[in-house]
């Protein structure tokens, strides 16, 4: 069925002009954007089969390869889909600049949206100022965190060129399981005793999941 053969009360375009985006699905609200269907499948029914076989959370992080493995979506629609998550990565980033890092919980809402690859682990440095504001966000090392991998001279390198007050560092696990294993343990040591010879505070460690975080500070294993 194609849009225009709905009943004009039940097309997105209607539903949104009469009762605002909060009334439309997630699949309408896509569709809206999209805006287009094929000969043989409207957009409407094209977005509700992405959304269902891979998920709003998914879909944020696909590539264009992946979203055009739905029929109905080609390269141009690819593209309309992941332009809109990296705007609203843009958005999430700007409303985070500067913010004050006050427990882990701010830390796990200012990493939102920034790791690009949950597949793989990654390790970031937050640099703070004085007034524990996060004015960095720098990406050190990818892959599982090995001690004997990690040299303190580049994950402490660009916080001496910029003159940090502190740093937090912060690392996801692809799990979904934030316990620290005995190589983040051993990699947290490594560069607290580094940190105190350097004199750039490690103020934390935290470890993000999908649903949750594990702070090295607030369970008293920092030092």
């Amino acid at each position: 069925m194609r849009i225009h053969d709905l009943d004009p009360e039940n097309r997105p375009r209607e539903r949104f002009l009469s009762s605002g985006p909060s009334a439309l699905s997630s699949a309408e609200l896509l569709a809206l954007i999209l805006r287009s269907g094929t000969k043989h499948l409207n957009i409407v029914d094209t977005c509700q089969r992405i959304i269902a076989e891979n998920g709003l959370e998914k879909l944020a992080s696909m590539t264009l390869r992946e979203l055009q493995k739905t029929p109905g979506i080609g390269q141009a629609k690819a593209m309309q889909i992941v332009a809109i998550f990296e705007l609203n990565n843009r958005l999430s980033h700007k409303k985070n600049a500067n913010r004050r890092i006050q427990g882990a919980r701010d830390v796990y809402e200012y990493m939102k949206g920034r790791i690009p690859d949950e597949t793989q682990e990654h390790l970031f440095v937050l640099h703070l100022n004085t007034k524990n504001q996060v004015t960095r966000c720098v990406r050190s090392t990818v892959g599982t965190l090995n001690a004997s991998l990690i040299h303190p001279r580049e994950v402490f390198k660009s916080a001496i060129r910029e003159s940090a007050h502190a740093i937090i560092l912060v690392h996801n696990h692809p799990s979904g399981d934030t316990e620290p294993s005995n190589a983040d343990r051993q990699v947290t040591t490594l560069l607290k005793q580094a940190s105190a010879v350097i004199q750039i505070d490690l103020l934390d460690h935290v470890i993000v999941g999908k649903t949750g975080w594990f702070s090295f500070r607030e369970s008293g294993l920092l030092g």
